[in-house]
This record gives C-alpha cells, sequence and structure tokens, in this order.
C-alpha cells in the first residue's frame, strides 16, 4: 500500500532565505533548539550536508511513532529548491514500511517577498502492516514550516532595526 500526504505553508520571506535554512544542517539544528518535543536529539552520522549525508534522528519519548531512525539525503537541488530523504534505518522500516521519503520544496511565490513551504511523506508499506500507516502525519513538517518561519520573520525584523 502506498500513501503521500503533503503540506502547505504560504510565507512572507523570500524563497531563497528560507531554503537557506532547509537546504542545509541548520534546519535538523535549528529544529532541536526551537522545537525539542518534535526532534529531541539530531546527529550527523556521515556526510556534510550534501546528497548522501545521514542523520541519526532521535524523537521525544511518549511520541506516538517510531523513537528513532536514519535518514539520507538523496537529492538536493538548490536551483529548483528541492530536498529529499529517505529512512534507512529504524523507525518506520521497523514497522512494516517498505519505504519512507520525505521531500521538501521551497516554492517562489512572488520574487523576493513569498514563497511556499512545500513538505512531501511518500511511504509505502506492506499490506499486513497498513494499519501502521495511521501513524504517518504532516504534523511535525507542519511544525517544522511554521518554526522556521517564525525564527525567519523573527531574524529578518530584528536585523532591520
Amino acid at each position: 500500500m502506498k500513501g503521500t500526504l503533503c503540506h502547505e505553508l504560504e510565507v512572507g520571506l523570500p524563497a531563497g532565505q528560507v531554503w537557506g535554512v532547509y537546504g542545509t544542517l541548520r534546519l535538523g539544528q535549528l529544529v532541536v533548539e526551537l522545537l525539542p518535543n518534535v526532534i529531541q536529539k539530531l546527529d550527523i552520522v556521515e556526510g556534510d550536508g550534501g546528497v548522501g549525508t545521514v542523520l541519526h534522528l532521535t524523537f521525544p519519548t511518549g511520541t506516538s511513532g517510531p523513537q528513532f531512525y536514519k535518514e539520507k539525503f538523496v537529492k538536493i537541488d538548490d536551483e529548483n529548491r528541492l530536498k529529499e530523504a529517505i529512512v534507512v534505518e529504524g523507525g518506520y522500516l521497523e514497522m512494516g514500511f517498505l519505504s519512507f521519503l520525505i521531500r521538501f520544496e521551497i516554492i517562489d511565490k512572488e520574487a523576493g517577498v513569498s514563497s511556499i513551504i512545500k513538505s512531501t511523506i511518500e511511504y509505502e508499506v506492506e499490506e499486513e502492516h497498513a494499519g501502521n500507516a495511521s501513524l504517518v502525519t504532516t504534523a511535525a513538517v507542519a511544525a517544522i514550516a511554521e518554526c522556521v518561519s517564525g525564527y525567519l520573520t523573527k531574524e529578518k525584523s530584528g536585523a532591520s532595526n
């Protein structure tokens, strides 16, 4: 069984500024710092933030879904502001999922003024574990988008004063 979930958030920030966080390791660092209820800990297993980088994410105790997993960056396209990561160990793979991919796209809405943070989760789960598909939500990526937007907006207003 395959599934796809999407979340979009329009932000009053230029796409390049948003991509400056989403396209780098800064995204994970900000989430751990500002949203410890979403990701408790992030360790870089290998890589420098480019394609092939592997991260070990630990989730807070008591959250539904996996307690940890390792993800690998499989695509980073600076020109189109697109980043994809797949789960390579633990987490959903231990719950009957055959694949689990997270995609972030930063879409220019109005050049230099606003953009859209589009987060997509694509997964495939074995039929006998189809009930586990209900654990997949966009809640975390939505919280991350709101958090990054708020952080960048605050940073931007602080810089201009």
